[in-house]
């Protein structure tokens, strides 16, 4: 297995969350960053890390299905419904008056420090944070965010060699190689050491 690439110096946007690192995917619909996300998880939780993934959704989703007593309660007109058990819990909130996308440091700082590690996000591809850019060009689109935004710390592709100049190119079929790129990018750090800035 090739050495895993150093992640490279470059600057990076403004500090999303200073208590927990945040790695983003971006790229075309289709490109594969939920599988690489989905594929990722287990290898990080191996190394240690608790990990949360934010997932960018179209502007109307649920989670919740007719009939049940949660979704009763917010047709009803409940501004925040949460369920629990004793192995898991969900709070849904509804915005009375959804104006633009919430801010990606909004979103990540609903995530509790010290029960995770790390946040993995998929899109926000406008925000200023690490990303990397899933990019396989027999899928017919262009990268979405390299080569133009500096924020892109590396392009993960099922490609041959792609003239990428600063920016590290990790083969997309190999997950452990791309979370030893992350783990290295963030280095040793866990939600309780200030990491983007």
């Amino acid at each position: 297995m090739p050495p895993t690439p150093a992640p490279p110096t470059v600057p990076v946007g403004p500090v999303v969350d200073p208590q927990i690192p945040v790695v983003g995917f971006v790229g075309s619909s289709g490109s594969g960053k939920t599988t690489l996300i989905e594929r990722l998880v287990p290898i990080l939780k191996r190394s240690g890390r608790r990990v949360g993934v934010l997932k960018h959704a179209q502007r109307e989703f649920d989670v919740d299905r007719a009939g049940k007593d949660s979704f009763r309660a917010r047709a009803a007109g409940a501004a925040q419904v949460l369920v629990a058990s004793h192995r898991r819990w969900a709070l849904m909130a509804e915005e009375l008056e959804p104006a633009d996308e919430p801010r990606l440091s909004q979103l990540v700082s609903r995530f509790t420090p010290g029960e995770i590690d790390l946040v993995l996000v998929e899109g926000f591809a406008h925000e200023a944070y690490w990303k990397i850019e899933v990019y396989r060009p027999a899928h017919g689109q262009p990268p979405k965010c390299w080569p133009g935004d500096p924020n892109v710390v590396a392009v993960a592709t099922d490609a041959g060699l792609l003239p990428l100049g600063r920016v590290p190119q990790l083969n997309l079929n190999e997950p452990d190689t791309i979370g030893d790129f992350i783990l290295s990018l963030i280095g040793h750090r866990t939600s309780r050491a200030v990491t983007l800035g």
